[in-house]
């Protein structure tokens, strides 16, 4: 589905992220502090009273549905609702991914308690989120060509630790609508998940084109 954007100026691009990071980054230790916290029930009480009062000042006043917006300096999309990479969202890690001359893109990133599948590891549908997603910009030119995943295949080669984790992917090749994309995730001592997926171009994009 094609979508209307909201152009943002820079500026107010720039306002709303010092606005709302960190405001989401205390939402991310918030996450993180219930998940591992061991403290006595009447203060998890009083916390239970405390979210869900700042839960109901935030209802107060709220859009209907998603808000696409787009960069007017760099016409590139605003995903900050974005599981990844959404600076808003705490359920993103979030990603920062960095783009290479050569068309490649990686990040490094910390997936804690949060994430976690076996103890001790990261859950294995958490690696494909990431997987796809850093395939998928690849293949997208770094969300300027919208190409959406056809397939993805991913090899667990051992266990992704919780903790300091990068990503990789690149672009092996395209074949008319078709962008075949890699990439893995490693930690300190190499790759844990290896992915190769097929990113297709949107009927209305290539209609569009």
């Amino acid at each position: 589905m094609q979508h209307t954007f909201d152009v943002i100026t820079a500026a107010e691009h720039d306002r709303l992220e010092a606005l709302y990071e960190p405001f989401a980054r205390a939402m991310r230790e918030l996450v993180d502090a219930g998940v591992r916290t061991q403290v006595d029930p009447q203060t998890i009480a009083e916390a239970t009273s405390a979210v869900e009062a700042v839960t109901a000042s935030l209802r107060r006043e709220q859009r209907d549905g998603p808000h696409a917006m787009l960069h007017a300096e760099t016409n590139r999309p605003v995903v900050w609702a974005n599981p990844v990479v959404g600076l808003r969202n705490a359920l993103a890690p979030p990603l920062v991914i960095e783009h290479s001359e050569d068309g490649s893109c990686w990040s490094e990133f910390v997936l804690g308690a949060a994430y976690e599948g076996p103890l001790g590891w990261v859950h294995g549908g958490i690696c494909a989120l990431v997987l796809d997603h850093i395939l998928g910009e690849v293949a997208s030119g770094g969300l300027n060509e919208p190409r959406y995943t056809g397939t993805i295949t991913c090899r667990y080669r051992r266990g992704t630790p919780l903790g300091p984790l990068r990503a990789e992917a690149y672009i092996d090749r395209t074949e008319g609508v078709k962008t075949f994309a890699r990439g893995h995730i490693s930690d300190a001592d190499g790759i844990t998940v290896e992915a190769e997926g097929v990113f297709i171009t949107p009927a209305w994009a290539r209609d569009a084109g």
